[in-house]
């Protein structure tokens, strides 16, 4: 899946279209929102009216992703290929860990 390319490599590009500040602040938000999403949205059929959070988070954190790309002058890079849909949250961990 990863094209003989190493997580750093995916992880180096990434950050080459993310280098506007409000772009990466967009992200440092959206990302982790999207992300908290998917596991509520899971747990949303077992958990009466749970749904709203999940739908909220995945909208309101994919606003911040297209809305830092706006200010960035760049597309998102899924655009290009699909498989960048994986390396944002790699990304964010790494940003957190002050190495990207």
């Amino acid at each position: 899946m990863l094209g003989n390319r190493t997580w750093d490599d995916w992880i180096s590009e990434y950050s080459k279209s993310h280098t506007h500040s409000v772009n990466r602040f967009c992200h440092t938000l959206g990302i982790p929102m999207i992300a908290a999403s998917v596991p509520l949205a899971l747990a949303s059929p077992f958990v009466p009216g749970l749904w709203k959070l999940p739908v909220s988070l995945f909208t309101v954190g994919w606003g911040f992703q297209f809305a830092g790309h706006a200010f960035e002058g760049k597309p998102p890079e899924f655009l290009k290929d699909w498989r960048f849909l994986f390396v944002g949250l790699r990304w964010w961990a790494a940003k957190m860990a002050g190495r990207a």
